[in-house]
Parts: structure tokens; sequence; C-alpha cells
């Protein structure tokens, strides 16, 4: 399947209006404590008492590209949507996240690294941070009805890379994706939760219709959609912090310290795309991936 036909399924409609909702973002879902991954990885028995919390509440589930689409659409909400994402493909996603989620009738949406996939073969890229998922895990995961979205390639800053990286890093992992899969890749979240004007202009142009960050804040229906929010869930959220979370309260004290914290990331970012030597670049067009390696 080439990238022109699976576009096709990626068309763009008017927009919708629709109410604020909470966009959680998960990383890890593991007993196990990983230095990668032990501030952001949940444990699964904590994980299922948060699904059973959703539904009682009366949460519905929407995986991320249904949200996308149904604002573009005017297609309404349920009276209270929930997204649930996560991030990078660890394969605890598949072997403790996946069951939680259907027995609780959660819909869910992986934004996956390309490069760090278990047997990514010769497009293999760095090192990965945990045991991640396959490629045949990967299609199990879209069969069970989980949306599979991109990432990036090899999770770099991407305003650190030239503009040829950049839409080798995005288009690449794009094409990877919708060719072993078969399936449109409409949706990306951008590595490290943020992104600038230039990777928003890419995105677009290779063919995403909408793009994840991070913010902690819900998601109002007058968002960018490629700039749309979402709130973290780490091993140290409480029971009664993530009921706050999922229903829009004290968000801001909340995650106060995040915020400051990436204030002054970006600063740092900054100073840094100004001195850095630039990265050897990856060769990526519409019809091949020969650069990634």
């Amino acid at each position: 399947m080439n990238t022109e036909q699976v576009n096709q399924g990626c068309q763009l409609l008017p927009p919708a209006v629709d109410v604020p909702l909470p966009i959680l973002m998960y990383h890890s879902v593991s007993d196990a404590l990983a230095a990668s991954t032990r501030a952001l990885s949940v444990r699964p028995a904590v994980f299922a008492a948060q699904l059973r919390y959703l539904r009682r509440q009366g949460f519905t589930g929407l995986t991320f590209g249904e949200l996308g689409q149904r604002r573009r659409t005017g297609q309404p909400l349920p009276a209270r949507p929930i997204v649930l994402t996560f991030d990078d493909g660890y394969a605890d996603l598949i072997e403790e996240a996946l069951p939680i989620l259907l027995e609780h009738g959660f819909p869910a949406t992986v934004f996956v690294t390309t490069g760090w996939l278990l047997d990514a073969g010769q497009y293999a890229a760095g090192t990965a941070p945990g045991r991640m998922l396959s490629w045949e895990q990967l299609a199990e995961l879209s069969a069970a009805g989980v949306e599979v979205a991109a990432h990036s390639h090899s999770h770099p800053q991407l305003d650190q890379i030239s503009a040829a990286r950049l839409r080798a890093e995005l288009g690449g992992c794009k094409q990877l994706l919708e060719d072993r899969l078969g399936r449109p890749v409409c949706s990306l979240a951008y590595p490290y939760g943020y992104s600038s004007k230039r990777i928003r202009t890419v995105a677009r142009e290779i063919g995403y219709l909408q793009a994840a960050v991070v913010a902690n804040a819900t998601a109002s229906s007058t968002c960018d959609p490629f700039r749309v929010p979402r709130l973290t869930v780490r091993r140290s959220t409480s029971s009664a912090t993530f009921a706050r979370i999922a229903n829009g309260k004290l968000i801001r004290l909340q995650y106060a310290p995040a915020h400051v914290l990436t204030a002054g990331w970006a600063v740092v970012r900054r100073t840094r795309s100004v001195l850095r030597t630039p990265p050897r670049e990856l060769a990526y067009s519409a019809t091949g991936l020969e650069g990634i390696q």
C-alpha cells in the first residue's frame, strides 16, 4: 500500500464544535521499576482501578483519531468523553494494559516510536528505553481496536534537528506504520510533548490530521488540532488525584511544577539550537525510507 492510497483515508472535513475533555497520557503499565520508566510506569492493579473509576463515573472512551474525526465532522461527543493514550510502544501495553482495557470496554491510542520496535531490523534507531512492542504485536493491537499512531522514528527533540531529518522522522514513521499495518495513520504525538510552528507545518504537509502535545490541560473544542493537550498519569498519581485529573479539577495546581520545568527546558532548547552541530541527516521521500538506518 503506497502513501497516496493510505492517505485517502485521511480526508479533511469541516470543523466541529464540542466540549473540553481529558486526554490521559500513559507510558508503561507494569509492576517492574525500570530506571527509564519508573516515574511514568503505572502498576497494572492501579490502572485497573482507574478504569473502574472511569466506568463507574460514566466516562466513554474514544481514540485520539476518533476524537479528531468527530470534531472535524461535527459529530457530537458522548456526555463524558475521555481519551487514553500510551507513548513510545512498551511491550506491557499488550501484556498488561490491553486485557484491562478490554475488560472495562475502553479503546486506546498508542503513539509508536518505530525505530525502537523490538524487531525494527534495518530501521532500528537509537536505544530503546525498555522492552518494546514487535510489529506482530502492533498488528494484534490494531486488530483489537487500539489506534496505532506515530511518535517519530527515533524520538529526537524535533526542534533540534534539520528540516530534512524532521521530515524523515515524521514521514518515515508514518510510512512504516502504514505499510506494515495497511491502515491510515493520521495521528501524531510529538516526542517530549512539545512542538514549534515549523514542526506543526511539516506534520500537516506530511498528512497528519491531528497531533498531541503534553501541556497538562484538558482539550477544548477550539484548540489547535496540531496542539491537542494531554494530562500525564504517573506512578505517583493517587486515586484522589486521578479523579481530579479526569474531572478537570485542580489541574493547574496539580501540574504547576511540570509547567515551570517545561518553560525552563524551552529556554535550554532554544539556546542549544543556536550552538549545536547539525546531526547526520536521514533521507526520506514519499516513495522511500532509504536513509533511515
